[in-house]
Formats: C-alpha cells, sequence, structure tokens
C-alpha cells in the first residue's frame, strides 16, 4: 500500500509495540530467538535511515511465568506480577543483546499509564526518552506490571505505545499483532469478513469492529488497538496494524505488507500545543523582561533569567501563562521549577542554580518544546 509506505519511510520518530505472542512460541512457551534477531536487524536498517525508536514490549509475564512453570492461563493476579518481576529482567537483556550485537544501546524504562498522563512525570519521562533517543539509545518501555493491578488484568500496552507515542511527540506508531490489520468481523470466524487498508477517523461503527479482547498470552486484541488508535491519532501519530509473526516484520511493511493505517488529521506538535493551550486553569504565571520576550517569540525557550516576578502556587509540570510588564498574556507553557523555586531562580542564570535550589535542574523554566505562544499575540 503506497500511502503506509510512505508514511514508514517518512516518519521521523516511530514507536514500535511487540506483542507477547511474536516473542514466545505458543506451542512451545519458548523464545522466538530468531525473529526477535530479524526484528533488530529492521530497527538498525530504520536507524540508520537517521529514524528513531521507542520499542514498547510485551512479555515479561509470559517469559516469567514459563520460568516459573505456571502453565496455567488463568492464574491469579499475584501470580501474574510475580511472573513480571521474574520476566521483565530476562525481557530487556533479550533485547539489549539482540540489539548490542548490532552495536544499538538499549535502555529500560518501566510506565504505568498515570506516568504518561500526570504532568509531573510525563515532563521527567519526556526528558529521559528524548534524552536518550538524541543519544542514539533505543528506549525498551514495558508497563510496570509488577506493582499495577488494574492494567494488568485488562492489559494496556497497546495504549500505554499510543500514550509513548503522543509523550515524545512521536509521528508513527506501529502494532505488531498477529493479524495483518482491522476487519469488519473477526476473520477467523466470519470468512466474509472484510480487510480494511485505510482508516481516516475511528467512529462507534469502526470501534464496534475490535469485539472483545480475547488471547491467552496476549492480554490485548483488536479493542485495546482501536483505542490505542484514538489516542495516537488525537496526539498527531498516524498507526499501523499489521501482522509482525514472520520474520523481517519492518523490512515487510516497507515492501508493501497488508496492514491497515489509521490517518491522524493533525501534526504531533500541533496536538502537543492544543494541549497545553487549551488548559482551562492556569496554575500561576510569569512576568518576563523585553529581552525573554524576543526570545520566546523567536522560539525559543524561557529562561528563568529574563524572568522578573511569579505568581500562583504552581508544581513542576503545571501550565502556567507568560505575561508581559503590561499584564498581556503572550504565552502559556508546562514550568520545569515549582513557584518557589521558581522565585529563587528569576533573574538568576543557570550556572548558579546548584547552590540556590541544591540541586542543577534544568537550565529553562520553560523548556521551547513545552512553550505555545497565544494566537492573538502571534497574529499582531
Amino acid at each position: 500500500m503506497k500511502n503506509l509506505t510512505e508514511k514508514l519511510q517518512k516518519a521521523s520518530c516511530i514507536v514500535v509495540k511487540i506483542g507477547s505472542a511474536l516473542l514466545v512460541d505458543k506451542e512451545t512457551n519458548k523464545i522466538r530467538s530468531e525473529w526477535i534477531e530479524t526484528f533488530c536487524r529492521d530497527v538498525a536498517l530504520l536507524k540508520s535511515n537517521g529514524k528513531r525508536i521507542v520499542l514498547v514490549s510485551s512479555g515479561s509475564i509470559a517469559i516469567g511465568r514459563e520460568i516459573l512453570k505456571l502453565s496455567s492461563n488463568l492464574i491469579k493476579l499475584e501470580e501474574k506480577q510475580a511472573a513480571a518481576a521474574v520476566g521483565q529482567g530476562q525481557l530487556v537483556q533479550l533485547w539489549t543483546h539482540y540489539l548490542a550485537q548490532l552495536q544499538i544501546t538499549a535502555a529500560q524504562i518501566l510506565l504505568a499509564p498515570e506516568d504518561t498522563e500526570t504532568r509531573r512525570r510525563h515532563l521527567n519521562a519526556r526528558a529521559t526518552m528524548k534524552t536518550l533517543l538524541s543519544l542514539g539509545v533505543v528506549p525498551v518501555v514495558n508497563e510496570n506490571d509488577t506493582v499495577t493491578t488494574y492494567e494488568i488484568r485488562f492489559g494496556d500496552n497497546d495504549r500505554l505505545a499510543a500514550r509513548v507515542a503522543g509523550m515524545i511527540s512521536s509521528d508513527l506508531i506501529i502494532l505488531l499483532s498477529d493479524i495483518d490489520g482491522l476487519y469488519t468481523t473477526d476473520p477467523a470466524r466470519d470468512p466474509n469478513a472484510k480487510h480494511i487498508p485505510e482508516i481516516n477517523t475511528i467512529t462507534e461503527d469502526i470501534m464496534a469492529m475490535g469485539g472483545n479482547a480475547n488471547a491467552s498470552f496476549a492480554s490485548g486484541g483488536m479493542v485495546t488497538k482501536l483505542a490505542a488508535g484514538q489516542i495516537a491519532t488525537n496526539a498527531g501519530a498516524d498507526m499501523i496494524i499489521c501482522d509482525g509473526r514472520a520474520k523481517h516484520p519492518l523490512q515487510r511493511l516497507l515492501n508493501g505488507a497488508r496492514a491497515s493505517l489509521f490517518h491522524s488529521a493533525i501534526e504531533p506538535h500541533t496536538a502537543r500545543e492544543k494541549w497545553i493551550a487549551g488548559t482551562l486553569e492556569m496554575a500561576g504565571s510569569v512576568t518576563i523582561d523585553n529581552g525573554a520576550l524576543r526570545a520566546i517569540s523567536a522560539g525559543k525557550s524561557l529562561l528563568p533569567a529574563g524572568v522578573l516576578s511569579i505568581s500562583g502556587n504552581f508544581s513542576r509540570g503545571d501550565v502556567i501563562s507568560v505575561r508581559t510588564t503590561n499584564n498581556q498574556e503572550i504565552a502559556r507553557g508546562l514550568s520545569n521549577y515549582s513557584h518557589q523555586q521558581a522565585n529563587q531562580l528569576k533573574g538568576k542564570k543557570s550556572t548558579s542554580f546548584a547552590s540556590i535550589v541544591g540541586f542543577q535542574g534544568r537550565a529553562e523554566l520553560i523548556h521551547a518544546d513545552d512553550l505555545v505562544i497565544m494566537k492573538i499575540f502571534r497574529e499582531k
């Protein structure tokens, strides 16, 4: 499919979600080592073309279950968590080993959905992953199954992958599954089911095609993938669902393998701007000098050195208003510091931060990626 191949070729940052059934053979319960090796070669190929790659990998429970000899599909929640605790170390070792053979460094990141939604945690996770990507590292993300409860029962790595894509402003998410995309009905039950190659809007009718999550190893299903699609496309990322069971699944996509492509109508940066600018209640505000005004108008970050005064009781990660000396709101953004810290740092250069607040924090009060110039001011 031409559109799908073009999306993959043009994407600069790609989140790839790998399901448990792709990593662990359903019949033998053994690791599919050859598949992992070829997939990692696909990752290396994409990286050689300048793409940043994040892997969201399921599999810790399936791997741990085999190690602990918990063969029943209906194991207790605490047994699943125990299996996750044992399997997570093995899972990250797998990725580290096979990526290292290709001179690629992997990094483990364990997240729960609230880590991507609570703004303070969101900022921390976003900054960590963006730094890793800038250093050429492949972050390997998994849900923190050893401590979560609700998510572990329903399986949320599809949606977690979409949240991660939104958090780092990825432009494409690929869900590798055991099916080559979305069908009008379940093709395993209905021989007349029709494959849908492209979806422009995820309507109620599209959601109804997902059915129910139902699998032994994998805890998700088409319904969670469609929910992921809603999150991803609203965050500005296109999404692909494809069959990842064969070797070299990403190369197969590049070569035109059948899949379903979900289009986003907005760009990732625009979606992030809308999220920040759309906040109804500001936690506080800062008043800036003319030098800072010129800097942020040119697309630069807001530094504490350009701040004249602080108002409100805000915490790190809260949306705050940026104002001129005549009290005109010109921008909004996510603060890297609390109001107490911002008050201590206003007018100061970053070289003095450690002596003032006790740690060497970020140089920016609001990073340019988290700063939105208000439309009214931009049009002047």
